[in-house]
């Protein structure tokens, strides 16, 4: 009986820190992906965007730490604390989410005075398309506050999606022939890093395999419902009724 209590204990503790430890891959993965492309340039005076998206790659990386900071919080047993700096994290999402609208706004304006305003549309499906997704997994995970099993699990597939952005550059910076045309790629490049964050579902996966002896049903349904959204929003951006929508969008920008 003893021996099955530990075992039990030891499961506990040992899911406790498997998260910290998938948070702090999601920081490596957001900081590291984007170094190429924002921070090393950020850092040399060569960048050059619109504010929103400085505003928008800070509060990304800030959240993203902000959840390791939650993960680490319950791993160490200090639950209140981690409940008593929820509001504060429902801020920042909510803000975040207003911003990667505003953000993707300013992007296609700029694409399109730049004269790829199609291409900019086109591939704006990839950041509009996730955004549903995205909120969606962030309001079920507060609903669930009082379910720790449910909404854990909910954030991680929460964070395993934001992920692909980071992701993407890395595939932008080593893949991408040399002298490629400048401009919005096509929405189909979104699809082999968005199947390299799910990694990290298939990862939490295993995880629940190992000591739950079945995977999480939030895993199964919500692992298939972010696979489906990545594939089909491919398909989706290649529609004119995408090019409405997205048209319908931008108009919202004046």
């Amino acid at each position: 009986m003893n021996a099955t209590v530990a075992g039990v204990g030891a499961i506990r503790a040992e899911s406790r820190y498997f998260y910290v430890w998938m948070a702090g891959a999601f920081i490596l993965v957001a900081f590291g992906g984007f170094v190429p492309t924002y921070w090393a340039p950020v850092a040399a005076g060569t960048f050059h965007a619109p504010p929103i998206i400085h505003i928008h790659g800070v509060l990304m990386f800030t959240w993203t730490c902000f959840y390791f900071v939650q993960t680490a919080l319950v791993a160490s047993g200090r639950t209140i604390d981690h409940r008593a700096w929820g509001l504060a994290g429902i801020a920042l999402f909510t803000v975040i989410a207003c911003v990667i609208l505003v953000g993707e706004m300013a992007v296609i304006k700029r694409d399109e005075a730049a004269g790829v305003g199609d291409a900019a549309r086109r591939f704006a499906a990839v950041t509009l398309c996730a955004w549903p997704l995205l909120v969606g997994l962030f309001v079920l995970a507060i609903v669930n506050i009082r379910r720790p099993q449910v909404h854990k699990r909910l954030m991680t597939l929460l964070m395993a999606t934001m992920m692909t952005p980071a992701i993407a550059r890395v595939f932008l910076t080593m893949l991408a022939p040399p002298g490629a045309a400048a401009g919005p790629p096509p929405p189909y490049v979104s699809i082999p890093p968005g199947l390299v964050a799910d990694l990290f579902i298939v990862v939490a996966i295993v995880f629940d395999w190992r000591t739950r002896g079945r995977p999480h049903p939030v895993y199964l349904y919500g692992g298939a419902a972010v696979v489906a959204q990545q594939v089909l929003t491919v398909v989706f951006a290649a529609t004119p009724a995408w090019m409405r929508i997205a048209l319908a969008f931008e108009s919202l920008a004046g």
